[in-house]
């Protein structure tokens, strides 16, 4: 099995041309362009291992009895996922 190929991590190396903004309130300053290089990175499966990490110890602490704290771990699941869709489509679209 190859490795993920992630086009975004050669374009961090290069100096970043940022596309043309209709609109001055829609631009996205240094910062938000360089959490997308960083992040695109990181590969797509991580993020659903890691959801599915947390599904797993949610399961246990809920069979262990510990409501509280499988809930809280069980609350981690939708953003762990959420960002791995962000990830993967800052890698497919690019950062804009």
């Amino acid at each position: 099995m190859g490795m993920d190929v992630n086009p975004a991590s050669e374009a961090s190396e290069k100096e970043y041309m940022a596309p043309p903004v209709v609109r001055p309130e829609h631009e996205e300053d240094s910062l938000t362009r360089l959490l997308e290089q960083q992040t695109a990175k990181v590969p797509s499966h991580v993020f659903l291992f890691a959801s599915f990490c947390a599904m797993g110890v949610s399961l246990s602490l809920e069979l262990g009895r510990r409501e509280r704290a499988a809930r809280f771990i069980g609350l981690w699941v939708t953003p762990l996922l959420v960002m791995g869709v962000y990830n993967k489509l800052v890698k497919t679209l690019g950062p804009r």
